[in-house]
């Protein structure tokens, strides 16, 4: 078998080869779910890790089983390149994601209520209320939320309701009649999202804690008799229904992508039907009625031991006030050049600036459009928007900067996922200040991260770029890892601009100096530099890739990483969420080496990073190795050409590989396996102790 030619891969059936996209999601929401049994984190902490992995759950449900019921509706029979069928996949993502609900519940309910309970932060169960507790909550009942509450009898004259997407809901049984003499025996009660699904008992009422929660299904159980005068509930039991969320646009044939996408994101919460959570209380023929009625199969039924929305726990770590149960704050740190000078033109101008969020600041991405927008030398600004969230200072310097009569140009990206009315609502307010708003290109997602001011100065016009892994959004900035960069070089602003020009109109593609764009070169140029890695290595010159994404799908760049192994390049592969390669394949894959690190932080930063024979090539860019990246997306992959921040990129990337305390190592299998090590320091532990300094 020649390491030249492929021939091991060319051996291998397609299940040997890759890994499945899915599977590999479930197996990241597994890891999410491990930092909520870390009794290392803090709580309040934990009861997050809880929350994230029930929301991610939520959203795999929505788009992934969402589309995968679709392809099964249409009599789709093609497997992936892991060579799995659709019915079969279906099979194998019920039993994994049941299987992960009910770690869900066990930990929620046997490990994190006890410890925070330990801490006097209490769920209450309605078996434990006082008297004096009994008393207040039916008196919120009958003032806060009967009000509010719509019953609905059903009976040939008030058919199923339609269930709102991912919406509290309630199915009562009934005993007697009513005034009109019906006894059909069945109601439904839905929860309107206005209502809180926690409610706090005041300190001050008997029997009462600091912090003592009550679930609105609780209260709903306890006194649902008062919504059926003169009848008898005789069971109450809370179901929720999630739908497909995924958006239907033909771009080709809409005249206005935003008046389209308008009218589809209010059919967005009437979707298929895809799961269906019910209380484990449910009877049978109960849970049976409901799922018929939701055109669901047994296998997507999911009864649940605790509220049928975890998420919404999310909200206690900001009604408890205790910073002892939470992680302890940080201060980012500004970089030198920033802190030096007010002028950050004159900062850029004198060399790159590299951020590392969220270990510095993103306020100086906010203070540099600032100054832009108040600058009169400042002639024009142009930036692309993915995600930025509401209130953002970035939006608010535009818009600044448009009334002052800069020609400000927004890219903003409306099908940004469960972003889109927020972006909407972004391109009025833009358009409404005078700023050229455009949507990107159709067919492919403006998904790279780009701003550029171009400033007269004395001997004609200068340009100025950011460039970044991640959206310009400032609360995720400081949840998330990502890479960013001040520059004034000539050319990279150059080849900026070009990128704005495919944008905002029209034109053949542009050749460029320094960055790497999908759809057209960043694929191709990647794999000139995997080959070239395979080069150096067949000549003994060594071959070296370190490379650090969320994801790693890609089936033609894996079976290039194969070849890259079997010529001997060394590789190691940072993926925080889906990977279908499969590492440690004997004579394959012996060379790759995959791990996921999971913790505080989100990690977002995408690093390329080649040995390139001792010349060390660093990129950095907003692409993921997917083939939605790759072909579907406009994304832009930048060099780092300053030594020292290479150098400090490098680095960090060695603490990411030596880290031994939130580091996840791939198996062949799929699985994941934490090594460990007692008392170890984790690599953002590392990073943040380093800020402080």
């Amino acid at each position: 078998m020649s390491p030249k030619d492929g021939a091991a891969t060319a051996e291998l059936a397609p299940a040997e080869m890759f890994l499945n996209r899915e599977l590999s999601l479930l197996e990241f929401n597994r890891r999410v779910l491990e930092l909520a049994k870390d009794e290392t984190i803090p709580p309040l902490e934990r009861l997050k890790f809880l929350c994230i992995s029930s929301s991610n759950l939520d959203e795999f449900f929505e788009i992934r089983v969402g589309g995968l019921k679709q392809m099964l509706t249409v009599g789709s029979t093609q497997a992936g390149p892991d060579g799995i069928l659709p019915p079969d996949l279906m099979v194998a993502l019920s039993q994994r994601a049941h299987t992960l609900v009910d770690e869900q519940y066990r930990v929620f309910n046997e490990v994190l209520v006890p410890a925070l309970e330990r801490e006097r932060v209490r769920f209450v169960r309605r078996t434990d209320w006082s008297k004096e507790q009994d008393a207040w909550l039916r008196n919120y009942f009958a003032n806060e939320l009967m009000p509010v509450l719509s019953p609905l009898g059903l009976d040939p004259a008030h058919p199923f309701p339609r269930i709102l997407n991912k919406s509290l809901n309630f199915i009562v049984s009934l005993s007697g009649k009513d005034a009109f003499g019906r006894n059909t025996g069945f109601a439904v009660v839905q929860a309107p999202r206005a209502l809180p699904r926690l409610i706090r008992i005041p300190p001050d009422v008997p029997g009462s804690g600091p912090h003592d929660f009550v679930f609105l299904s609780s209260v709903m159980h306890a006194y649902v008799d008062d919504l059926f005068p003169g009848m008898q509930a005789t069971g109450c039991y809370q179901f929720r229904v999630t739908r497909n969320s995924d958006l239907l646009v033909d771009e080709e044939e809409s005249e206005d992508l935003l008046v389209a996408l308008e009218g589809e994101l209010s059919q967005r919460q009437w979707g298929d039907s895809v799961r269906l959570e019910v209380a484990d209380n449910c009877p049978e023929p109960m849970a049976a009625y409901l799922m018929d009625v939701t055109n669901l199969k047994p296998t997507d039924v999911y009864q649940v031991n605790g509220p049928v929305n975890l998420n919404r726990l999310l909200a206690i770590p900001d009604m408890v006030d205790r910073p002892d149960l939470k992680y302890p704050p940080f201060t980012p740190r500004l970089p030198k050049p920033l802190a030096q000078t007010p002028d950050y033109f004159a900062a850029i101008r004198a060399g790159d600036i590299l951020l590392h969020h969220p270990y510095d600041s993103f306020a100086p991405v906010i203070e540099f459009l600032r100054q832009a927008a108040r600058d009169p030398n400042v002639l024009a600004i142009k930036q692309t928007l993915y995600r930025t969230g509401s209130k953002s200072g970035v939006v608010e310097a535009l818009i600044d900067a448009a009334r002052n009569g800069k020609e400000v140009t927004v890219v903003i990206e409306l099908r940004a996922r469960f972003d889109e009315e927020a972006n909407i609502d972004l391109a009025e307010q833009l358009q409404e200040v005078g700023a050229h708003v455009v949507y990107g290109v159709v067919g492919h997602k403006a998904h790279a991260k780009m701003m550029l001011v171009v400033r007269r100065e004395e001997g004609g016009l200068k340009n100025y770029a950011h460039l970044s892994t991640g959206n310009y959004h400032p609360r995720t900035s400081r949840l998330y890892t990502d890479y960013g960069l001040f520059t004034a070089n000539d050319a990279i602003c150059k080849d900026a601009n070009a990128v704005f020009l495919q944008l905002t109109s029209l034109g053949k593609v542009s050749r460029m100096k320094h960055l790497l764009q999908s759809p057209f070169t960043l694929a191709k140029e990647l794999h000139k530099k995997i080959e070239r890695e395979i080069e150096f290595a067949e000549k003994g010159k060594g071959g070296r890739m370190i490379v650090k994404i969320n994801a790693l799908v890609d089936p033609d760049i894996i079976k290039l990483l194969y070849k890259a192994s079997q010529a001997g390049v060394s590789i190691d592969l940072i993926v925080r969420g889906a990977c279908c390669l499969r590492p440690g394949l004997p004579g394959v894959s012996d060379n790759i080496r995959v791990r996921s690190v999971v913790g505080r932080f989100l990690e977002h930063t995408r690093v390329y990073c080649f040995g390139n024979g001792g010349d060390t090539e660093v990129w950095l860019s907003s692409a993921d190795w997917m083939e939605r990246n790759f072909f579907r997306r406009i994304e832009v992959a930048f060099p780092i050409l300053d030594k020292k921040h290479r150098d400090r990129i490098t680095a960090d990337l060695d603490s990411y590989l030596a880290d031994a305390a939130q580091s996840w190592l791939l198996q062949a299998d799929g699985s994941y396996d934490k090594p460990g090590a007692p008392g170890s320091k984790s690599i953002q532990q590392k990073l943040l102790e380093e800020a402080a300094n």
